[in-house]
């Protein structure tokens, strides 16, 4: 009889388990942690950053040297 325990804890219970187990991991992970929020806002303000500057520098090339863009096509 003991036997029969195993074997059904081992066949239904453990699978079961553990399933469960890593389905509710994998939900907890889903969304974004308080860290990953503000990494992905600082980011976001670097790529702005970075945006503007661009714009800038291709303000003063095409000031400075009005020919730049079809160089680079």
């Amino acid at each position: 009889m003991p036997e029969v325990a195993i074997i059904l804890f081992l066949v239904v219970v453990a699978p079961l388990w553990l399933v469960l187990h890593y389905v509710n991991k994998w939900r907890s992970t889903k969304t974004l942690s308080a860290e990953d929020e503000r990494m992905l806002a600082d980011l976001w303000q670097s790529a702005k950053r970075m945006e503007t500057r661009i714009e800038t520098l291709e303000t003063i090339l095409d000031a400075e040297a009005p020919g730049w863009r079809a160089k680079q096509k």
